[in-house]
């Protein structure tokens, strides 16, 4: 199922800022759909933004930093983890492929981001030899490690699931989001190998490389 709804995340951050975490797609749609679309104005951007989360990161290479820190940019964001053997890769791959497809037309502007769902064990160190490991060493790649409090905040943002199911292993959401250049969510795919051609055109439409999408 593909998404493109700024309703999902608005929901969502208001009730982590108000201390009720809600967890699960399922949950969010069902706030959604008794929530009318309507138009988003300039004002209510900030109170919809991730930038409005202020957990610290460290990225692959031991810096520090807020998401904040990445406004301006349209961001290609996934939550993965380095040990998986099963779907990750194939999100990794699907987010290379995005990558290609929208570095044609918009090399610059994009940022992809991998977050982990597994920080003890995914380090800097780790999440830097895993970008070696996948040639994803280019500067617009960004690899995350939080803490286990600001991933599980950050996962409920993007209604992304996931549960530790051994010491090294975890069953977890498919999902790819694209975020506007104020944090804003924008568009939403879900599942493996399938047809990103609506996140390349959403991603391309808003550095201005393509036609609008929304």
């Amino acid at each position: 199922m593909l998404m493109s709804s700024r309703t999902i995340l608005t929901v969502l951050l208001i009730s982590l800022l108000a201390g009720c975490g809600q967890e699960g797609k399922d949950d969010a749609q069902d706030l959604v759909s008794n929530s009318p679309a309507r138009v988003t104005s300039a004002e209510e951007i900030d109170g919809m933004s991730i930038y409005q989360l202020t957990s610290s990161w460290k990225t692959q290479t031991g810096d520090e930093i807020e998401l904040k820190d990445l406004n301006g940019e349209v961001l290609v964001v996934v939550m993965i983890y380095t040990s998986c053997q099963s779907a990750c890769p194939r999100l990794v791959a699907d987010m290379k492929g995005i990558e290609s497809k929208i570095s044609s037309s918009a090399p610059k502007g994009v940022r992809y981001v991998l977050v982990s769902i597994d920080p003890a064990h995914d380090t800097p160190e780790r999440l830097r030899q895993f970008g070696i490991e996948n040639e994803m060493t280019d500067s617009k790649w960004l690899f995350l490690q939080g803490t286990e409090e600001s991933v599980r905040e950050f996962a409920n943002v993007l209604a992304v699931r996931y549960t530790q199911i051994s010491p090294i292993d975890f069953s977890h959401s498919n999902i790819i989001s694209v975020f506007d250049q104020h944090g804003v969510m924008r568009h939403q795919q879900e599942g493996l190998q399938v047809d990103y051609q609506e996140t390349v055109k959403t991603a391309l439409a808003l550095t201005g490389a393509g036609p609008n999408n929304n």
